[in-house]
């Protein structure tokens, strides 16, 4: 099966929101239908704000049997778990804590009161991926991975010119002077990250379009980390009009 990137425009954030949304569930449904179960990788920023909010309003929310999806975290802010820079609080806000998911399913990232300092929640994470992967797998084959993409062109926590981007191992890795606050952060490596079945990529506004058509046009990881990202079956940039005002015409999906 090739693996293209593809780029689906929508007219702007609400219907951005709505469409991902309603092909999640949609996939979410699929993937246990075929398999009896799913795991989903979540984030912050666009990617809460837009799309797991929008999960929630869906009718179709209950549709799916939430008891069978396991989540996970690409990155997160390593602060008190009542934080509101915690991407899990968020998340939770905006869908987790309204569908019936299992608490054992939610494969949270260690906060302050969990681990002693940033390597200890590193390795924490380090060996409930391994708990969880298949064979000789360092980190489980999830099914869909949601991932917002900032200015700058990061994701996770993976950010332009900091040596965390092009580290193959281990499968999280500590930040300790994020450019944004706060400082202290875990990310799953690009490694990590691409063994998902489905990377879903979420971008929204005239800001996100240069870095979005570097990536594109093929630069580097190095200087713009969603450039390195790839899933294994699928990559897709789901955008708005305002974001795609860089994507060359000929990389622009309008099916999936």
């Amino acid at each position: 099966m090739t693996n293209e990137r593809r780029v689906l425009v929508h007219p702007d954030k609400q219907s951005l929101g709505a469409s991902v949304a309603a092909r999640f569930i949609t996939k979410i449904i699929d993937v246990i239908e075929e398999q009896d179960y799913a795991s989903v990788v979540l984030s912050g920023g666009s990617v809460s704000t837009l799309v797991l909010a929008a999960i929630n309003r869906s009718e179709a929310r209950d549709s799916v049997d939430w008891s069978k999806v396991s989540f996970w975290w690409a990155d997160e802010r390593f602060v008190a778990a009542d934080s509101d820079d915690r991407n899990d609080r968020q998340n939770g806000v905006d869908l987790l804590d309204h569908i019936g998911v299992l608490p054992e399913n939610v494969h949270r990232m260690a906060n302050t009161d969990d681990a002693a300092d940033l390597a200890e929640a590193a390795s924490q994470y380090v060996a409930t991926l391994k708990e969880h992967a298949q064979a000789d797998d360092e980190s489980p084959r999830f099914d869909i991975t949601l991932l917002g993409v900032g200015p700058d062109g990061h994701v996770a926590s993976l950010f332009p010119d900091k040596p965390q981007v092009l580290q193959t191992s281990p499968t999280v890795l500590t930040i300790d002077d994020s450019p944004k606050p706060p400082p202290e952060r875990l990310t799953l490596s690009l490694p990590a990250i691409n063994n998902s079945q489905r990377v879903w990529m979420i971008l929204a506004g005239a800001e996100k379009a240069a870095s979005l058509g570097l990536a594109l046009a093929g630069a580097g990881a190095d200087q713009v980390p969603v450039a390195g990202v790839k899933g294994r079956k699928r990559t897709v940039f789901f955008v708005d009009r305002d974001a795609a005002a860089e994507v060359p015409e000929q990389l622009i999906a309008s099916t999936y």
